[in-house]
């Protein structure tokens, strides 16, 4: 069916509600916007949903997100036959629409039998994670569209583990979501209906306690808080989202007393009216934060993004000027001190595991070392390193000490399978007491972390390509990339190259392969001669191709001009192709 003869079925049918026929009633003379809205399902990809609210098969709405849930309800009963004592288990964030999302998805389920536990209120991501865990769900659902702009919103999927559902049963969802093709065919029942049978139950304080006691168990360093409590200062935002509640209860409860937070972004806001664009990589959404921070002389200022699962630092730097941690920064800064503290209390396992994305700073591995700690590489996505905590409690070979991603996820402790920003801000917060009290800031820190394993700088570089064009477009990149794979790049020759989507992992130099475990991606990786690193991958959120860099260097300044000279050759090289 073209995309006008789904734009006018949506007209017709009786399905569909009069404020979805009104909306599409307003486009009737844009034919490029009906075909933006009707040309393709929304695809329900390896995470979930993700688009822009609205009326439309390639949008976000309530027809979409029921289609989605339908597709989900019948993939579970068909893993658990014969159970009628099935569930799941719901959250949602601040964004337009995500309550009224997140109650579609319970009555859906419901309808199909499906017990849903939903949430009272707005919630961080990583609480979903542990509720699943908590509550013994066969699944679990988010609704958020992590740090987009405020005219998208999402729909994530976990599976009974409370990690994002991994390789090959992303596909089998998929697969179950596609074979949904009317959405009249979707079941659904009234919300008093469910919750009079027993089959939608909002759940609440009791997981908050619960999630709250958990967070509690990573501080590793109690004395420290203990004695810098008075006088370090923290300023928090939690950018309009879910991270408010759960993020100053932690600080207040573990003992932190001076917690300013940003007022004007205090509270939730589907609009995210001071940023427009939540995203804590963004240096400008600390613009209100670094004016308290100033006016306070904090020590450290952290921000949580929409769903709380992404935290960004800023600190100061020699200059006593305030400057914003890289996701790399912070997550070797994390690991440093979490293995460190843990090996000075006699805590850290002796087959301890750090796990991280394939585009993440290889900084990490002279760390892990110097603990004798092993580190597991793992494709671009938090759900991997969720799927790396199982395997490590399934065959008891390793033990999980710390996992974090390029994109300013983390996560400490095996509660939740998911990036968590919350145990983030309390750790960077205690990790922050720890410098002050040796006289040092979080800056000084990262710089002897430089000094002692070398000089690691790491970017990316994003290409916006929106629609049918821009799809295209990243497709051909794509496959001219790995046509007519480079040699070099700004004289940096290429020793391996791995493409994970064909599992293709060789030395371009000497001929040598390697196999890999890891599940097909679409995925081109370079390792450069000279401790450097170059890695091309569309987004699997957003209409863009991104390319990733690291580099090491000598001194600071000599990383940063390898940095910008390889940034500047690959940006050339892929808008030429």
């Amino acid at each position: 069916m073209d995309y006008m003869k789904r734009y006018k079925s949506w007209l017709e049918c009786s399905y569909f509600d009069e404020e979805t026929k009104s909306e599409l009633k307003g486009i009737e003379n844009d034919e490029n916007e009906i075909k933006e809205r009707f040309y393709k399902d929304l695809e329900f990809g390896t995470g979930g949903l993700r688009g822009i609210i609205g009326a439309g098969t390639n949008r976000i709405n309530k027809y979409t997100v029921g289609r989605a849930t339908q597709g989900l309800a019948d993939y579970i009963k068909a893993e658990n036959k014969g159970r009628n004592d099935l569930s799941v288990a719901i959250a949602y964030d601040s964004r337009n629409k995500s309550d009224k999302f997140a109650q579609r998805a319970g009555v859906v389920l419901a309808a199909n039998g499906i017990k849903a536990y939903v949430f009272d209120e707005l919630r961080p991501t990583p609480e979903l994670s542990f509720a699943v865990r908590e509550l013994g769900c066969d699944a679990g659902i988010v609704i958020t569209a992590s740090h987009n702009p405020p005219e998208y919103n999402g729909y994530k999927v976990y599976g009974p583990d409370g990690g994002q559902v991994p390789y090959p049963k992303d596909e089998a969802i998929i697969s179950m979501v596609n074979k949904v093709e009317e959405y009249d065919k979707v079941k659904e029942m009234p919300l008093e209906d469910a919750k009079a049978k027993g089959l939608y139950e909002i759940i609440g304080s009791k997981i908050d306690d619960a999630y709250t006691e958990k967070l509690k168990e990573q501080s590793i360093n109690r004395d420290i808080i203990e004695k810098m409590a008075d006088s370090i200062k923290i300023v928090y935002t939690p950018l309009h989202g879910t991270g408010n509640k759960p993020v100053r209860r932690i600080l207040k409860e573990i003992g932190f007393k001076n917690v300013f937070v940003v007022p004007q972004q205090e509270l939730p806001d589907k609009n995210f009216s001071t940023v427009g664009y939540p995203n804590p990589e963004d240096p400008e959404v600390f613009k209100l934060a670094l004016e308290i921070a100033e006016k306070e002389d904090a020590d450290v200022i952290i921000g949580t993004d929409p769903d709380a699962d992404r935290v960004g630092v800023v600190v100061k730097n020699n200059d006593g000027k305030y400057v914003v941690l890289t996701g790399n920064m912070t997550g070797a800064l994390l690991t440093d001190y979490v293995l460190g503290q843990k090996k000075a209390k006699g805590i850290l396992s002796g087959n301890g595991a750090v796990v991280k994305t394939i585009v993440t700073t290889e900084m990490i591995r002279p760390i892990a070392k110097e603990y004798g700690v092993e580190v597991f590489d793992v494709l671009t996505g938090f759900k991997y390193i969720g799927e790396k905590i199982k395997q490590f409690e399934e065959t008891g070979s390793n033990t999980f000490e710390f996992g974090f991603e390029e994109s300013y996820g983390c996560l400490s402790g095996t509660y939740a399978r998911d990036k968590d920003a919350v145990v983030a801000a309390m750790l960077v917060a205690e990790m922050a007491a720890y410098y002050k009290n040796k006289g040092m800031t979080l800056y000084e820190g990262l710089t002897v972390l430089y000094e002692k394993y070398g000089f690691y700088r790491e970017g990316i570089k994003s290409i916006t390509l929106k629609g049918i064009e821009g799809l295209e477009k990243i497709q051909y990149i794509m496959t001219a990339l790995r046509n007519n794979p480079p040699s070099e790049f700004n004289g940096m020759k290429v020793e391996w190259l791995r493409d994970y989507k064909e599992k293709v992992f060789k030395n371009i130099l000497t001929g040598e392969t390697e196999t890999t475990n890891l599940p097909p991606s679409n995925v081109l990786h370079y390792t450069l001669l000279g401790d450097a690193w170059v890695c091309v991958r569309p987004s699997g959120t957003e209409p863009k191709i991104k390319i990733y860099f690291g580099v090491k260097g000598g001194s600071l300044e000599d990383a940063e001009n390898k940095l910008k000279g390889i940034e500047k050759y690959v940006s050339d090289l892929i808008e030429n192709l």
